[in-house]
């Protein structure tokens, strides 16, 4: 098995209920995003198809899929060449969140009630005790919890969706 094929099956879960197609995407993305297949390689749709034993069309839409996030890039002559994520990049990303972040914010103070603001304040609390006692992952996990209650409690679930997406490039890089 080649390095790219071998990559990718590590990152492909096949337990989940899902269409072929998105299974492979989720895999070279993240693959991708990870840095296990570094930037200027080249992905070749039949080797990796023969070498996992699939049609290639399911690859195929990964890799279109991937081309429209940026990930890779089909090159004349070459074939598809991974891209993957630079320090630019994380920069762009942390820029798009923290005006997300914001968002969602003034979106949620509008609406919550005094039991939301409660429990916010609660975790900042406990997030500071934490902090003090320099348990950092629990740090850390609140943060998620902090940030995933201001995108429930605002009601915007689509902003919530492309947040989680943007997370994603961070987390497996």
């Amino acid at each position: 098995m080649d390095a790219i094929s071998a990559a990718v099956a590590r990152n492909l879960d096949l337990t989940q209920n899902q269409p072929l197609k998105d299974l492979v995407y989720a895999a070279f993305r993240k693959t991708i995003i990870l840095g296990e297949i570094p930037s200027g390689e080249r992905i070749n749709e039949k080797l990796f198809a023969d070498t996992m034993n699939i049609s290639r069309t399911p690859v195929r839409y990964a890799l279109e899929r991937l081309i429209e996030e940026d990930l890779v890039a089909r090159k004349p002559g070459i074939g598809v060449v991974v891209k993957g994520i630079r320090i630019q990049d994380a920069y762009e990303i942390f820029a798009i969140r923290r005006e997300l972040d914001a968002l969602a914010t003034r979106q949620a103070m509008k609406i919550m009630t005094v039991e939301q603001f409660d429990d916010l304040k609660a975790l900042l609390e406990q997030t500071d005790q934490l902090n003090q006692q320099n348990r950092i992952d629990e740090v850390l996990a609140n943060f998620t919890r902090f940030n995933d209650m201001i995108y429930d409690d605002s009601q915007m679930f689509r902003l919530k969706s492309i947040v989680k997406k943007l997370r994603e490039y961070l987390l497996f890089s």
